[in-house]
């Protein structure tokens, strides 16, 4: 198994995490992701870009997206980056009140910057009447449908939500219940389009007891969604889903296992899964098949990692965008990874 690791971003005065990546038409890779004081210290936050044009071997200098948010009375938490089908690139980003953090989501916006010269620069912020977290990368559908998601609380319990706009943005959709089952915590979506108006939903399960990956399915482009079921993934947090030239879907996630272990060495692995069209419409849990790969592991006594985005080149290629502490012993950096879906293969 050959995987090549690459430096993105390491600032050793600063936490840098979350990130994700997109391949413009021009075939330059950028990256954006969140620098802070720490995990579990947002006092201060930014969010940054990096440029690669070598396939992600060699990346720019970082530089900033949006405001420093030291004494602001708010800050960002998980940057999407996304390219639309008349090449601009949008990033999504949830922005929250330091009064309230993640205590009361239904204070966290959603906000959208577009970029017309494959991120030289960006527009200004557009706040979007989507609340919640950890929004999934605005998602273009095939009708010019756009769909952006993130997750509140309903019931005491995480659940998944979404908006959609088909005028590109100008009015969107009331919330679409998009996943929620009394007792689970349901969050962290990747939707999927898979052809025709069927679309799935990939979800984390928060109860730190190493739950397989949830799904639901929709029919109608979003609009409506089907029961949740088991996918055999377990322990999955943070998924990624994406089609790959070849038909096959690639989901890259964070493996947390539960148990005692979450307290202290809480996540260490990052993994990647190869499935099919046919299992991820299946209806059961036994009707699924996945190819589980390890792409790292995280030595540091501070452990933390999982949070991906991925493009795959014309030739074949995968490229990994991962934030890791491992040697940077406790401050997240950002990592990239190139393999061939032949790694999945024998």
């Amino acid at each position: 198994m050959s995987i090549q690791k690459f430096v993105i971003s390491n600032d050793p005065t600063l936490y840098e995490a979350w990130p994700d990546v997109t391949l413009t038409t021009s075939g330059k890779l950028v990256c954006v992701f969140n620098e802070c004081t720490h995990h579990g210290d947002r006092s201060y936050t930014r969010i940054m870009l990096t440029d690669s044009c070598d396939r992600g071997r060699s990346w720019t200098p970082k530089r900033p997206l949006t405001e420093g948010t030291r004494n602001r009375g708010y800050f960002y938490n998980c940057p999407r980056i996304s390219r639309l089908s008349d090449g601009r690139l949008v990033v999504i980003v949830d922005k929250l009140l330091q009064s309230s953090g993640e205590r009361d989501l239904s204070f966290a916006r959603n906000i959208l910057y577009f970029s017309t010269d494959d991120g030289a620069t960006w527009s200004e912020p557009i706040e979007t009447p989507l609340t919640g977290i950890v929004p999934d990368k605005l998602l273009e559908l095939e009708s010019g449908r756009w769909i952006i998601a993130a997750h509140s609380r309903k019931d005491g319990n995480l659940t998944q939500y979404l908006r959609f706009s088909d005028d590109r943005g100008l009015n969107w959709s009331e919330p679409v219940e998009v996943a929620h089952v009394p007792g689970l915590e349901l969050c962290e979506v990747s939707l999927l389009p898979v052809g025709g108006s069927d679309l799935v939903a990939f979800l984390r399960e928060n109860s730190f007891l190493g739950y397989d990956c949830k799904k639901t399915i929709s029919h109608d482009n979003g609009e409506s969604w089907g029961p949740v079921t088991d996918f055999p993934l377990p322990g999955c947090h943070r998924p990624v889903a994406g089609l790959l030239k070849d038909g096959r879907v690639l989901i890259t996630y964070r493996f947390m296992q539960g148990g005692k272990g979450w307290l202290g060495h809480w996540t260490q692995n990052f993994f990647a899964a190869i499935t099919d069209r046919e299992s991820i419409l299946s209806e059961k849990r036994g009707e699924a098949s996945t190819r589980i790969l390890p792409v790292d592991f995280d030595r540091s006594p501070n452990s933390d990692l999982g949070y991906s985005g991925w493009v795959q080149f014309d030739d074949g290629e995968i490229y990994i965008v991962n934030y890791i502490v491992d040697d940077a012993i406790d401050k997240g950096q950002i990592r990239g990874y190139a393999l061939r879906p032949e790694e999945f293969l024998l």
